[in-house]
């Protein structure tokens, strides 16, 4: 059954070889689902490093941890040179800090004003709140499963909460076998599964000719551990971690304002489930028929006050789409200021604790109806090494054209090299890989190749800001103050790269 679900996914993602990298946003979970990434199906049956190696069939009761414990040991490749100095070891937390997030912990979180769910949102622990332990591992966690049966199989001694299974029973999203959780595909608005539901969306909009490369989610479940991108987060009193224009496509959420923001023009908001299609389901969801009007009322009344155009309403799925300029717009907000265009002196980018504006982010000044604010991309896959229109346009200081070029041919040679170094990269062992400090995305890009996706991260404090730039290459990524804890889960990358990083840090 392994064998012929991984051949179903394969022939399903041959059909979209150009699709989509989706983000997420649900209750503390924002999503990076990169469906390119997903028909990196190409990794090898096993592999030997670490003790790790993994049987192909996933159904099989063993592991590559089943048979022997983990190997907690650093495997650098460097000699230290010894000092006189004493070397303060880190101690294991208790056990019941095994699922521990310094900057999401709950018990902190009650103390914030639930208004705006304030009390969800990052707040990290004060210098006599920092632990000095190391999180300790579930009781029987094991290697994860390596990609693509990750896709439909997780340990459940990794995320013992069984009763999820109980929750989300009618859902078919997810299953308990043995010792393991299963993902059959389905989910609160596609019981048919992801495959079908996307099916449906490509009919009404372009998914498959690689103008849509990005994109933003609500819900995302057990992701990381299943090797797809995500981190903790919410739609709360804040801006999220990304930079204006950054994604092609909106997946639900109805903070409509800060989904504008991040929307690139010409960019897709979709929107299903309650109040879509509610004369047909307006009994089974327990609400009224006016109450239900209602919302969709407001949507309706909220989509157009931010200049954009419905596409379609078909079955359970709506679609609108951003202006991809705003000379329309600004004509209309003289009649309509409600509300108005954000001041053109505020950064659009910036993101990192900014608290939200009842207002429409301006996009860039355009000479003509027909152009696209900010500059047009390539399609996908020429994106990834097209020069990013904020560079062409130079809104990046000091970062020309050539800088660009230079950079992908660096990291085009020492990808090369770290592969000499670390055979399994390119080899599937490594799925979930974090770049502390990005900078033009060079790194991931010359990862695509491999069947991994990465993490960019850039730096509030790097010189300079180019979350932006990574956006518009097709890669995804977020803003991060490393003097604080990043918004994952505990266990969730394989690798981590760090270049330049520590001495944005040194008077921290």
């Amino acid at each position: 059954m392994a064998k012929e679900n991984t051949g179903q996914h394969q022939q399903t993602e041959a059909r979209r070889k150009k699709l989509t990298l989706i983000l997420g946003v649900s209750g503390l979970c924002i999503l990076f689902y990169i469906l390119g990434a997903w028909q990196n199906n190409n990794v090898p049956a096993s592999y030997s490093k670490m003790g790790c190696e993994t049987k192909s069939n996933p159904s099989s009761s063993t592991s590559s941890s089943s048979s022997e414990s983990l190997d907690f040991k650093s495997h650098n490749q460097d000699e230290f040179k010894e000092t006189n100095q004493t070397i303060k070891y880190f101690e294991p937390c208790d056990l019941s800090l095994s699922e521990y997030t310094p900057c999401e912990d709950r018990q902190r979180g009650r103390k914030f004003d639930r208004n705006m769910m304030k009390y969800r949102e990052r707040h990290c622990p004060s210098k006599d709140e920092l632990l000095y332990c190391l999180i300790p591992p579930p009781p029987n966690y094991k290697i994860p499963f390596k990609w693509p049966q990750s896709r439909d199989y997780a340990w459940y001694g990794n995320i013992p909460h069984k009763e999820l299974s109980v929750e989300k029973a009618v859902q078919n999203w997810i299953q308990v076998e043995g010792d393991r959780f299963r993902f059959p595909g389905g989910g609160t608005m596609f019981p048919r599964g992801a495959d079908a539901y996307i099916d449906d969306i490509a009919r009404l909009i372009p998914l498959t000719n690689g103008g849509i490369r990005t994109a933003i989610d609500t819900g995302c479940g057990f992701a990381l551990e299943r090797g797809v991108p995500a981190i903790i987060g919410i739609m709360g009193s804040r801006r999220l971690p990304y930079p204006a224009r950054a994604f092609d496509l909106a997946h639900y959420g109805l903070y409509l304002m800060e989904v504008d923001r991040v929307l690139r023009p010409g960019g897709y908001w979709i929107l299903s489930g309650p109040p879509i299609n509610w004369k047909q389901y307006w009994r089974g969801w327990e609400r009224t028929e006016e109450d239900l009007k209602q919302e969709q009322d407001s949507i309706e009344d909220v989509a157009k006050s931010l200049c954009w155009k419905k596409v379609i309403e078909k079955g359970d799925l709506s679609i609108w789409q951003k202006p991809i300029n705003h000379i329309e717009c600004k004509k209309l907000k003289q009649n309509n200021k409600s509300p108005p265009i954000c001041s053109s002196s505020d950064n659009a980018d910036s993101a990192w604790y900014k608290d939200l504006e009842p207002c429409v982010t301006p996009l860039p000044n355009t000479n003509n109806p027909e152009e696209s604010a900010g500059g047009a991309l390539e399609d996908w896959p020429d994106r990834a090494f097209a020069v990013p229109p904020r560079i062409v346009r130079g809104t990046i200081q000091d970062i020309n054209t050539e800088m660009f070029r230079e950079d992908n041919e660096v990291w085009k040679e020492r990808i090369a090299h770290y592969k000499k170094i670390v055979p399994e990269l390119s080899r599937g062992r490594f799925r979930n890989i974090m770049d502390m400090n990005a900078y033009l995305g060079g790194f991931a890009a010359s990862m695509l190749k491999y069947p991994s996706w990465v993490m960019n991260v850039v730096p509030v404090h790097a010189e300079k800001q180019t979350l932006g730039v990574i956006y518009e290459r097709g890669l995804i990524g977020t803003y991060q103050d490393w003097c604080e804890g990043f918004s994952t889960y505990p266990r969730t990358y394989d690798m981590i790269h760090a270049g330049g990083l520590f001495t944005l840090y040194d008077n921290r």
